[in-house]
């Protein structure tokens, strides 16, 4: 980045315009710090951009997929994980203390970074509570490629023991596609008829896939 004026590098244009003025690749190249032989930070930060989809993408990849890129050592490996974990905190803070529905892009961005990037299907719920604000998210049920097993009856259990007013439901495609299938619709409403007994509310169930997310309730699924 020496070769480039001084208004145009990452650090100098972060300390005069703010972050925000920054683009993806300049703000990473700031974590990566240096490239490689033959190659620029910032030219190394934009590859990575583009193999992983962008910065969401890059935040979700597995540990193993980052050990394979040439000059993205376990130091800078460490950091990419800390901002990541970072961003799910301050996403968990935020929505523990106002309603969930104040930020709904937050919300499914949150799910994004926790199910997006996981090989096998997981089904998880937000537990909330009266307010509608976040009490836990719990994993509940993991399965293979294709398909989770999971027990209304688990999730009511749950429910009660978090005291909870009412959820939201999530769960992943491992191949990337975040459309609902017959099996997940039948599977919401066996969902939403468990909890209703116990006067459990389900606000909405997120389809997460690598390329975004799909809601039942804008679908009027629900």
């Amino acid at each position: 980045m020496k070769d480039l004026p001084a208004a145009l590098r990452p650090r100098e244009k972060l300390q005069s315009l703010g972050a925000a003025a920054l683009a993806d690749a300049e703000l990473l190249a700031l974590l990566l710090r240096t490239g490689v032989r033959g190659k620029g930070v910032l030219q190394m930060a934009e590859e990575l951009l583009q193999a992983h989809g962008g910065v969401a993408g890059l935040l979700q990849a597995a540990p193993a997929a980052l050990s394979a890129v040439k000059g993205l050592g376990p130091a800078k490996r460490a950091e990419l994980q800390a901002v990541m974990e970072l961003a799910r905190r301050a996403m968990v803070l935020e929505l523990s203390q106002k309603p969930v529905f104040d930020a709904p892009a937050r919300v499914r961005e949150y799910l994004r970074l926790q199910l997006a990037h996981l090989p096998h299907e997981v089904f998880a719920v937000l537990f909330l509570d009266a307010q509608n604000r976040l009490i836990v998210f719990e994993e509940m049920f993991r399965g293979t490629l294709m398909q989770a097993s999971v027990y209304p009856r688990e999730i009511v259990k749950r429910a009660l023991a978090h005291n909870a007013a009412s959820v939201v439901l999530a769960h992943n495609h491992p191949s990337g596609v975040a459309e609902p299938s017959r099996a997940d619709e039948a599977l919401t409403r066996q969902v939403c008829q468990a909890l209703a007994l116990v006067d459990v509310r389900v606000h909405d169930h997120f389809v997460i896939g690598r390329e975004g997310a799909v809601s039942f309730a804008e679908r009027g699924l629900l």
